[in-house]
Parts: C-alpha cells; structure tokens; sequence
C-alpha cells in the first residue's frame, strides 16, 4: 500500500527542491516533530496554485507556513493567502519567514479558529488547504463549499498518514465495517465520504506527502 524506499528515495532525487528559506523551515520542522507535507507534496500545491492561476488561497490551519509558502511560489505576484493557525508562536515564525522570503505584503496573518475566521471572509476562493484537526475537515469544507467557483480546487492532507488509521479507512470504505472510536480517523473518513457523495465536485486522493485529497468543483 505504501511506497517502497526506492520509489520515495526516486522521487525524492527528482522532485522539487528547497529554497534556502524552505531548507529552513524543513530543519525546524525536524527539530521540534513538527508535520510538514514535505516537497513532494509541496511541489503538488505549487503547481495547483500555478494550474488554477490562483489568486485567492484560505487555509485551513497553517502552521509556521510551510504550506502557504509552497502556494505562493505558484501564485501571480498580485495573489493573496489567508493563513490561519491558534498557536500564536508558530504564526509570529511563519510571518518572520515571509517577511525575508519577501513574501510578507501578499500574505495574511489570522491567530485564531480557522473556523471563526473564514466567517469573516467573503468572496471567492481559487484554493483552499484543509489542514487543522480531523474531526473538523467536514466542516470546513461544507462552511467554504460555496465560496468555490468552478474550477477551484480544496486540498485536504493526511488522507493516509498521520494521526489516523489507513487500514481502519480501507476496511470502512472497502468493506463496510465500523470504524474505530478515533476522532481523526473518523474526521478523515467523514471528509471523503462527504466531498465524494457532493455531485457538484470531483475528489481525486493522490499518495504524496501524507495523501492529499484533491476536491474540484465541476458544476456550479
């Protein structure tokens, strides 16, 4: 179900690189255990951004900016993201980390629930990342789900790593069974089941990083 060592250490070889910026923010990920979705997946938000001609990025839980960081290197120089994070320590280092990337003037900085925050934002998004706790992943989507136009995408990460069980989710999906009383897993199994069984969107998961779940919007 996994990627062997040599599929990863091949993807790794020939995959999207760190800047010097990156570079950093990756050893500090490393030092603290903080979970960063890595290049690959990274190097997949970029061309998203870059794909869709995004303008507009909402995320939903944003770290020290990782993420965001990725979405910007793919976004015109005139684009906006809206990073969210409760931890305030983590939101004062992703704001340090664009302001020497230069990347400061097009970001916006939200201490605070994501959830609390998109209330305040009106007008459509291009992207959005969908990265805070499980259990609320539904939620976000379904509280953005019409601030998408056609052709947005919603990105949801740790479809099958991280704080959840992925044979737990291919039992439930494959076979039916009950799943477990976790709140990430069944945060996750919530989601997919949710933007699957939306007829305006199509849902692609994608093995990369920790699995992420792309959502497009088909119909209006």
């Amino acid at each position: 179900m996994y990627l062997s060592e040599t599929v990863k250490r091949y993807l790794r070889a020939t995959g999207p690189t760190h800047d010097e910026i990156q570079a950093e923010m990756a050893a500090h990920a490393e030092e603290e255990g903080f979970p960063i979705i890595g290049p690959d997946a990274g190097g997949l938000l970029r061309a998203i951004a870059t794909m869709r001609g995004a303008r507009r990025v909402f995320e939903f839980g944003s770290g020290f900016g990782y993420s965001a960081y990725w979405f910007l290197e793919g976004m015109p120089d005139d684009g906006e993201i809206i990073l969210t994070e409760f931890d305030e320590d983590e939101l004062a280092m992703a704001e340090d980390f664009f302001e020497r990337a230069g990347f400061a003037d097009r970001a916006t900085f939200e201490y605070g629930d994501a959830m609390e925050t998109i209330e305040r934002y009106d007008g459509e998004f291009d992207v959005v990342l969908v990265d805070h706790q499980k259990d609320r992943y539904a939620d976000a989507f379904e509280t953005i789900r019409d601030q998408l136009p056609v052709g947005s995408v919603v990105v949801a990460d740790n479809m099958i790593r991280g704080p959840i069980d992925v044979e737990d989710l291919l039992a439930y999906f494959e076979s039916g069974e009950v799943l477990p009383d976790d709140e990430s897993t069944r945060g996750v199994a919530d989601y997919i089941g949710t933007v699957r069984a939306d007829e305006a969107f199509d849902t692609t998961l994608v093995p990369v990083g920790s699995g992420l779940a792309l959502t497009t919007r088909v119909e209006p």
